[in-house]
């Protein structure tokens, strides 16, 4: 495949962003292939992802980002080049549900995330099997309050010495901790059932079926701070009528849990989401 530049920036908006943009991808002979922007009417703010082949392209990647941000000088924006041989790399952390973490594993081998995968962290020796048949080194880092530091520490050696980009818990069943997330912003990402904070707690989809829910759904989001509030990727619904039981329920919210959090996966990998605040623009 041809190699590609995507950009991604955030700026307030103002005539002529996307006429300067693109003009310069012109003027150093890149061709343009895919180009989304948005204007937030609230808050004055333009979006931007932008994709160009390299094939005639007359700058270096090193000197692409120097032009660039030259050509930015007089804008005040939050912006970021990204290269499509460079894969995005990823760490799966895993308790001991197995729905989302083989859905991962079989998708990303069948090639559909284009991603690497170098190291899968639990709390739990359970899903050690799935790793060593899919070859990923397995790290277990068992977690009481009294070694949590310690742990987290350890993990986060761990993900600079592999060079991790992005975090994905692929049901972990732990709360990180604040200095632990600080390390990653908007790059660990979460899946859970959208019955939060309606059913909070143990036993979420027997609270739902307790109350006759018409409906249920999962979101995946980037994890911030304030537990499962970060800002929202995906979401998927599933309508449910009174025949369905508990063990139905469970079923269809793992089948949305799966979902939901590979649209997550491979949306970050093509660099398609860019966060605001306390929401996100995702550019499908």
């Amino acid at each position: 495949m041809q190699k590609s530049a995507i950009l991604t920036l955030s700026c307030t908006d103002k005539p002529g962003l996307v006429s300067r943009i693109s003009g310069f991808i012109h003027s150093h002979f890149g061709n343009i292939i895919s180009l989304n922007e948005f204007v937030d009417q609230n808050s004055g703010t333009f979006f931007l992802r932008i994709e160009w082949t390299l094939d005639h392209f007359e700058l270096t990647d090193d000197d692409l980002k120097l032009a660039f941000k030259k050509e930015m000088r007089e804008i005040d924006a939050s912006w970021e080049i990204h290269f499509s041989d460079r894969r995005l790399r990823i760490a799966l952390f895993v308790s001991k549900y197995d729905h989302c973490i083989r859905d991962i594993l079989w998708r990303h081998s069948m090639g559909e995330f284009d991603v690497d995968i170098p190291i899968i962290i639990s709390n739990h020796i359970d899903m050690e099997k799935i790793a060593n048949r899919y070859q990923i080194p397995f790290y277990h880092f068992p977690l009481t309050k009294e070694n949590k530091k310690k742990q987290e520490d350890a993990e986060i050696r761990i993900l600079e010495e592999n060079q991790i980009h992005t975090i994905i818990l692929a049901r972990y069943m732990q709360i990180l901790s604040a200095e632990f997330v600080a390390h990653y912003p908007n790059r660990i990402i979460n899946i859970h059932h959208s019955f939060l904070p309606a059913f909070i707690g143990g036993n979420p989809y027997r609270q739902a079926f307790e109350r006759g829910v018409k409906i249920i759904g999962a979101t995946s989001h980037f994890v911030t701070g304030e537990l499962d509030e970060g800002p929202i990727i995906v979401q998927e619904t599933v309508n449910i009528s009174h025949r369905d039981k508990i063990d139905d329920l469970i079923r269809r919210g793992r089948d949305l849990e799966r979902m939901v959090l590979s649209k997550a996966i491979k949306l970050q990998a093509e660099k398609r989401i860019l966060v605001s605040g306390h929401k996100t623009v995702v550019f499908e």
